[in-house]
C-alpha cells in the first residue's frame, strides 16, 4: 500500500464549487478499486490550498483510477478552478502511530 498526496490551490471564489464537486464525488473515487482511504485537507493559514490524502493497494489501482471516467470527470471540473500547478506525490508509509 502508499499514499497519494496532492496540493490543490485554488482561486477563492472557486472554493466553494470545488468543495460542491468533492461532496457529490468522494464516496465513488473511495469506492474505486483500490482505494483503501480518501481525506480532503485545508490548510490552516492560506484557506486557498487543499490537500487530498488517499491510500491505495498498487500503483497499478491508481494507475486504473487515473485512466477512468470517474477520474476525467473529477479532474476536467477542478482543474478549471485551480490558481497554480498541482502538485502530486506518491509515498511509501514507513511508520504509523494511532
Amino acid at each position: 500500500m502508499f499514499v497519494r498526496i496532492v496540493k490543490l490551490s485554488f482561486h477563492e471564489e472557486n472554493i466553494p464549487a470545488f468543495l460542491e464537486n468533492f461532496e457529490l464525488l468522494k464516496t465513488k473515487i473511495r469506492n474505486a478499486p483500490g482505494n483503501r482511504l480518501l481525506e480532503l485537507y485545508q490548510d490552516k493559514d492560506n484557506k486557498n490550498i487543499f490537500f487530498t490524502y488517499s491510500y491505495w493497494e498498487t500503483e497499478a489501482d491508481l494507475e486504473n483510477y487515473r485512466k477512468s471516467e470517474l477520474f476525467y470527470d473529477v479532474w476536467t471540473f477542478t482543474k478549471k478552478l485551480f490558481n497554480d500547478k498541482p502538485e502530486a506525490w506518491s509515498v511509501d508509509k514507513l511508520v504509523s502511530l494511532q
